[in-house]
């Protein structure tokens, strides 16, 4: 566990008497969510989709995602209320092989314990925060619960779809071009293609394919070392593709000719098409089907707990 995610962790459910008397964001049912922990959650929730505060620089943008950061902290604080409604208890066991898990992970006692201090906080106040939030998981769990999905629908969505669950055979190549102009004198088409037969002379020798694109292709794939990714038939100019096809991975082509010039071709990788058996394509369906399901009754079940507790959102205004 990363230690910037421990400490906005603690941050979330901490004992009231380790919360800030500073200013609110919002209020659940009276219970407060202070600035704090919107600020220091926030950051995480950023981090989270590989951003930071200091770059986003639309105002609009700014809002959306500090809005979002707080519907879910008001979710938290909702779901542990619903835990304590319902009289959710977990033991003292679970919570405890939990926090040693986590401690395992960040190196130990002594590091644990100097992380949390370095937080402002104590194990106190860590184990409270991983009873709340295994309560927390387990009443979401359990109002979240979903039925197999409807066996007709499963085999019409596999009907619909069959066709889109079968995989063609795809290559991925690498690839070294030497650019020859649109109706070049014969002479310059074959000193393109002597600089290329020199350049796969220097590949047979022991040279390093990427290492050579990078320093004498004139594609625009030359800085990552002429990689052209995974595709399938049809993707590509017809002479390319043909002789990229051809080959077996790891070997090199021949000079190839297309309409934008000289191309040496590298096949790192096949995958062999794949078509998928009505048994496997309905498994395919079922999972795809639940996770949908679940989806949905997560987002009812939040949309349930807020509209039925008293929310009080004062950062938005």
């Amino acid at each position: 566990m990363r230690l910037n995610t421990l400490l906005v962790l603690l941050t979330l459910w901490v004992p009231t008497a380790f919360c800030s008397n500073g200013p609110v964001a919002a209020r659940v049912n009276g219970e407060e969510i202070s600035q704090l922990r919107l600020e220091r959650y926030f950051a995480e929730y950023l981090e989270d989709q590989g951003r930071a505060v200091a770059s986003i620089r639309n105002p609009s943008a700014y809002k959306q995602l500090r809005k979002a950061a707080l519907d879910a902290l008001i979710d938290k604080e909702l779901l542990w209320q619903e835990a304590l409604k319902r009289g959710v208890v977990i033991s003292d066991a679970t919570v405890k092989s939990q926090v040693d898990q986590t401690r395992q992970a960040m190196g130990g006692a002594q590091v644990f314990a100097r992380r949390l201090e370095d937080a402002g906080f104590d194990e106190a106040a860590y184990i409270e925060y991983t009873r709340r939030d295994l309560a927390a998981q387990q009443v979401f769990a359990e109002l979240t619960k979903i039925g197999e999905p409807d066996e007709k629908q499963v085999r019409a969505f596999f009907d619909e779809h069959r066709a889109e669950m079968s995989r063609p055979e795809e290559i991925r190549v690498r690839h070294i071009l030497i650019k020859v102009p649109q109706g070049a004198e014969p002479s310059t088409v074959e000193a393109a293609r002597l600089r290329l037969e020199v350049i796969r002379n220097k590949i047979g020798q022991g040279a390093d394919f990427a290492s050579v694109a990078r320093n004498s292709s004139e594609d625009v794939s030359a800085s990552q070392g002429g990689d052209l990714g995974y595709f399938s038939r049809g993707r590509m100019l017809p002479e390319f593709e043909a002789a990229a096809f051809a080959l077996a991975p790891g070997a090199v082509s021949e000079p190839v000719r297309t309409a934008v010039g000289w191309h040496l071709i590298y096949l790192e990788n096949r995958m062999e098409a794949t078509d998928v058996t009505e048994e496997q394509g309905l498994d395919m369906v079922r999972a795809y089907l639940a996770r949908q399901k679940q989806v949905q009754a997560r987002l009812q079940v939040l949309a349930q707990l807020r509209s039925s507790n008293r929310i009080e959102r004062i950062d938005d205004d």
